[in-house]
């Protein structure tokens, strides 16, 4: 299996990883998260949004049969 490391991401040469190696690291990896969140953040607002009126749509419509069937119906006679 070949190895994905390129020159500049391989360890120092005397074998240690100093913290300013694993801070640099992880700068690199949230920097490039956080391009990939940004760019995808109007799509995943757009469908949440869409999600939500979808569900308080279906809700209504189950409340609103559910309170025809339990509705009474009062009939007054004068006699």
């Amino acid at each position: 299996m070949a190895s994905n490391h390129t020159a500049d991401q391989a360890s120092p040469a005397n074998g240690r990883i100093s913290r300013a190696d694993l801070e640099s690291k992880f700068r690199e990896v949230q920097h490039d998260l956080q391009g990939r969140l940004d760019d995808k953040k109007q799509g995943i607002v757009a469908v949440a949004t869409a999600v939500g009126v979808v569900l308080m749509v279906v809700m209504y419509l189950v409340g609103r049969r559910s309170g025809r069937r339990k509705t009474t119906f009062v009939e007054i006679r004068r006699g």
